[in-house]
């Protein structure tokens, strides 16, 4: 009888799973099929060749996909190399507390048709919880003033590091990182900053004093050891985060993902200081034979301006950890960190740390998660591609969580000197 296992049935989205099938003919050449639907009915899909060894079965730990969406030995290729059968769609968890993400993994033999969907029953299936909350992790709307997120809190006794959380341009308030923070250990808050509630879609500056009250917020909660917090951004909101980085005295470690070493279109404003943008050029957007479009070339790297604009990093307190996918089709994040990094350097400061990931995308996200090569953000553009290829960006993902969690800890937790007995 043909058996299928995942071990475990329900874990975070960020453990891997242990993937097995047994009972098959010896030499058995078979079709491993994942699905996905998220909360608004999106389908995602993958599948996979494999063979069986001499005894019938197939462990996914250490057989070889033969073809398929990847190839090679990947224990969790089923999950990363979900697609979505809407192309210009991203997999995005809104409900992070009260319901997972369940896949399906269906075991078909190898006359399996090409298309998303089949009538054919599977040899065998199973059903996993994908959860992006820990139990006991305490989720705390916040509306304090004219903050607007959402702060998630560790179970435990103690205090713990606390991590303000950013995404981008796509505005909203997007929690799934900062929950799988809270599950790690961090008192993470999701900070919205554009197109959320009450918070402009497109603001016409970057009010550096909102995020001095975020900041000041998360220290003043009693969860939260500090005396320093950490950011954790990527693109637009990477731009904010280094920017809270040089102003605030509160930051003392921070996570830069697929960021620009300056300010990209509009103001930042603090204590009336106005820091302008770079110029850029809007006829060096790219669209792809696809329709997709490409924002990598829009600024001029060889300009006076160049220097003039960036951001005076060095004036930063914490360390930086600059993450940069390599094939980002959105930012040019290997030639910012490579500025950045070299004027940190100008000024005699070592206090960062580069992972450059060839292959990698603009959407890096936690382990195990579908690449999103192309999505839309509503109000700027219906499809731009953020570039990626399926396998090296799938190993950035998982090598640079773990990084993540490194940095944040080392740099925000205190250092107790050990008690010497004589």
């Amino acid at each position: 009888m043909v058996q299928l296992t995942a071990t475990p049935l329900s874990a975070l989205v960020d453990e891997p799973v242990h993937i097995r099938a047994t009972g098959l003919t010896p030499l058995q050449l078979v079709v491993f099929h994942a699905s996905l639907e998220d909360e608004v009915g999106n389908l995602f899909y993958s599948r996979a060749f494999y063979r069986a060894n001499e005894v019938g079965e197939i462990d996914l730990d250490h057989a070889a996909a033969l073809g398929g969406d990847y190839k090679g030995v990947h224990p969790m290729g089923l999950f990363w190399s979900l697609k979505p059968q809407k192309l210009v769609t991203r997999l995005l968890k809104r409900d992070v507390m009260t319901s997972p993400f369940r896949v399906q993994i269906k075991l078909y033999d190898r006359h399996l048709p090409i298309e998303t969907k089949t009538s054919e029953a599977p040899k065998a299936s199973v059903t996993l919880e994908r959860w992006y909350v820990a139990p006991g992790v305490t989720r705390i709307p916040v509306r304090e003033g004219r903050l607007r997120g959402t702060l998630f809190v560790p179970s435990g006794e103690g205090r713990f590091p606390g991590v303000i959380d950013m995404y981008g341009t796509s505005g909203g308030l997007l929690e799934f990182r900062a929950s799988l923070l809270a599950s790690r250990g961090f008192a993470s808050l999701a900070l919205a900053h554009c197109g959320f509630e009450d918070l402009p879609p497109q603001p016409d500056k970057v009010d550096l004093e909102y995020f001095e009250e975020a900041a000041n917020f998360l220290l003043k909660h009693p969860k939260v050891l500090g005396p320093g917090i950490g950011i954790v951004s990527v693109c637009r909101g990477a731009e904010i985060g280094l920017s809270m980085a040089i102003h605030l005295k509160q930051v003392t470690a921070t996570v830069l993902i697929n960021g620009p070493n300056f300010i990209f279109s509009i103001p930042h404003v603090y204590r009336g200081q106005i820091l302008k943008p770079r110029p850029h050029s809007v006829q060096s957007i790219s669209i792809n034979a696809l329709g997709f479009v490409e924002f990598y070339s829009i600024f001029d790297e060889s300009g006076p301006e160049t220097s003039q604009s960036c951001l005076p990093i060095e004036k930063a307190r914490g360390p930086f950890l600059f993450i940069v996918g390599e094939d980002d089709k959105n930012v040019n994040g290997k030639v910012f960190a490579k500025q950045a990094t070299e004027q940190l350097k100008r000024h005699g400061k070592n206090n960062w740390t580069l992972l450059s990931y060839p292959g990698a995308g603009h959407v890096i996200e936690p382990p195990y998660s579908p690449l999103c090569c192309v999505s839309g953000i509503a109000n700027v553009c219906s499809a731009i591609h953020w570039g990626g290829e399926v396998v090296p960006h799938a190993a950035a993902q998982e090598h640079s969580w773990k990084e993540i969690q490194k940095f944040l800890r080392k740099h925000l937790t205190p250092v107790i000197p050990s008690s010497k007995y004589f």
